[in-house]
């Protein structure tokens, strides 16, 4: 055994690792954000519930992304699930990037609380208040209490296998 007790000199690790999660079919989600000069938007694969009571989410921004510059100068987070036949959508928000062109005025949404986009296409959506802010390594989680929440429809929602292959508008 080696001095952290494995055996042997099998697969490395974050190659069975990233097998393992790429195995996962998670929700996929698309957060917004705004401030009084800026909004932006992408999809997002790691969020998850991280609280009961407080009610709190996690969403992790990618540092090269579009949605990270904007996010630390504002209060809120929007998050949405989009439906899973509007793969349209996901390469919207997933695609494409912010620093090339403007998201909004490529899908129908509004103001919601806190001045956040709400995508009018959504199946659910929440805002968040942004309770904390936490160094993931190639993201910055965004822990959120939810201030604001709507179900619009039940239809299923997009999950990541459906995305898995599409080209990012960033690399992680």
């Amino acid at each position: 055994m080696d001095e952290e007790g494995q055996r042997g000199t099998g697969p490395d690790p974050e190659d069975v690792f990233s097998d393992i999660v790429g195995r996962l079919d998670f929700p996929m989600v698309v957060v917004t954000v705004a401030t009084p000069d800026e909004r932006s938007a992408c999809l997002v694969g790691f969020s998850t519930q991280a609280s009961i009571d407080p009610p709190r989410y996690l969403v992790g921004l990618s540092v090269a992304n579009h949605t990270m510059s904007v996010a630390p100068h504002a209060t809120h987070l929007g998050v949405h699930l989009l439906p899973a036949d509007r793969m349209d959508l996901a390469r919207l928000f997933g695609s494409t990037t912010g620093d090339e062109i403007d998201k909004f005025s490529r899908c129908t949404w509004e103001t919601g609380p806190a001045g956040v986009p709400i995508l009018s296409d959504a199946v659910a959506w929440f805002v968040g208040r942004v309770e904390a802010r936490i160094d993931l390594g190639d993201h910055v989680g965004h822990l959120l209490a939810p201030v604001a929440a709507a179900t619009v429809t039940d239809r299923p929602y997009l999950r990541y296998q459906q995305v898995k292959d599409l080209d990012p508008g960033h690399d992680a």
